[in-house]
């Protein structure tokens, strides 16, 4: 099971993602291990994308797979990190392959459990957020609401928590900064895990992206 927690939200002039995740899972048996959830994607050395996934680990492993062909192949002529309107667009392609086999897999009589968060910075510093579902089918979530909550702890209080420490006040007033959502991330994936047994405390399992001008030069972290 699973608790991950995505945001977008302003950093001086322009936008960062942040994707964080507790770190344990369970096999058939009920036995809980370690795993990491939040996957980081390079293409040659330049940050993509960060991806983050909930449900069976074969499918989650195999979304991070789809998706990051898909990115590569797009950057492979624009280099990375794709401007907006192109991850757009290559969201849409990855969202075809995922919908496809999911489809193909019920046709099978197998339920599949799926859910996949995919963000990214562009070089002019704009976020890009989409949750992909149980189907395939990915909705953009970084305009409204600005972030996305998955996993089993979605059910058992991260979203409820989000609301209560009024997240989407703060992110689009622009005075959340980075130690404040580093440590909103660490404390509800906490809270949650005192609640539901499921879901582990916070290890550290957090990627953030966004652009920083340093000189002449451009960097995403």
């Amino acid at each position: 099971m699973t608790l991950v927690l995505a945001f977008k939200w302003r950093v001086g002039a322009g936008d960062a993602v942040l994707i964080s995740s507790d770190s344990r899972a369970t096999t058939p048996l009920g036995i809980a291990y370690e795993v990491r959830k939040v996957k980081p994607m390079v293409f040659e050395d330049r940050p993509l994308a960060v991806a983050g996934g909930a449900g069976d680990a074969v499918l989650v492993k195999w979304g991070y797979e789809v998706a990051e062909e898909v990115l590569a192949g797009e950057a492979g002529e624009r280099g990375a990190p794709l401007p907006a309107p192109l991850f757009r667009r290559a969201v849409r392609m990855i969202e075809d392959r995922l919908a496809g086999r999911l489809y193909r897999l019920r046709g099978l009589g197998i339920e599949p459990s799926f859910q996949m968060v995919l963000g990214s910075v562009d070089g002019e510093g704009r976020a890009s957020l989409y949750v992909f579902d149980n189907r395939g089918l990915a909705e953009p979530v970084h305009e409204n609401p600005g972030y996305a909550v998955i996993g089993s702890g979605f059910i058992t209080g991260g979203l409820l928590l989000l609301r209560l420490l009024g997240f989407s006040e703060l992110a689009a007033s622009g005075r959340t900064g980075l130690l404040d959502l580093g440590m909103l991330t660490a404390f509800i994936i906490d809270v949650v895990s005192e609640v539901d047994t499921s879901v582990g405390p916070f290890v550290g399992e957090s990627w953030l992206m966004r652009l920083e001008e340093r000189g002449a030069r451009r960097w995403w972290f």
